[in-house]
């Protein structure tokens, strides 16, 4: 994402509270949990955008995932990051709908197994959650651990695509 480029934003409705959808001329740069700041993502301000070509196909594919109509994005991505950050961020992309994987087996992937703190550091500040899979990392032992939306967010997520059960209270 270039500086001077000026940011859109809508808010959406979802299971897991108010998201805000914020794009660039060219694509989706992030998508902020209720409540967060733009601090995690150092992006400048955006201007409210409710009919914002990018923001509206974005909450209408979004719409459809929480509805478990649409396992893949095709909306276009702008990400404002490292080079290292933004190579992590695409390697992400390529986690399938359904499944999870480790960070070690990411650093792996990424060609360096001992990169797992810097892909962790990498992941917290993803600024395109949901759409870039950071919630389908896992620790080693397969728990989960270190979502920026919160460990009860990533169980939702993880859970709509069937990979996890949210414990019942009444069990």
């Amino acid at each position: 994402m270039e500086d001077n480029q000026k940011l859109a934003y809508k808010d959406m409705p979802s299971p897991l509270g108010i998201i805000r959808l914020i794009a660039s001329d060219i694509g989706l740069t992030a998508i902020l949990w209720e409540g967060e700041d733009y601090k995690r993502t150092k992006l400048s301000a955006p201007e409210r955008d409710d009919q914002n070509p990018i923001l509206l196909k974005t909450e209408q594919q979004l719409t459809e995932y929480f509805a478990r109509a649409r396992t893949v994005f095709d909306i276009p991505l702008d990400f404002s990051g490292t080079e290292f950050q933004k190579k992590v961020w695409k390697a992400l992309l390529d986690v399938p709908f359904g499944t999870t994987t480790t960070y070690g087996e990411l650093a792996k992937i990424l060609g360096d197994i001992r990169a797992v703190r810097a892909v962790g550091g990498a992941l917290n500040k993803n600024p395109i959650s949901i759409i870039v899979p950071c919630h389908r990392i896992v620790g080693a032992s397969g728990n989960m651990v270190g979502f920026a939306g919160g460990i009860a967010n990533k169980t939702i997520l993880l859970n709509l695509e069937n990979k996890y059960t949210i414990p019942s209270l009444f069990d």
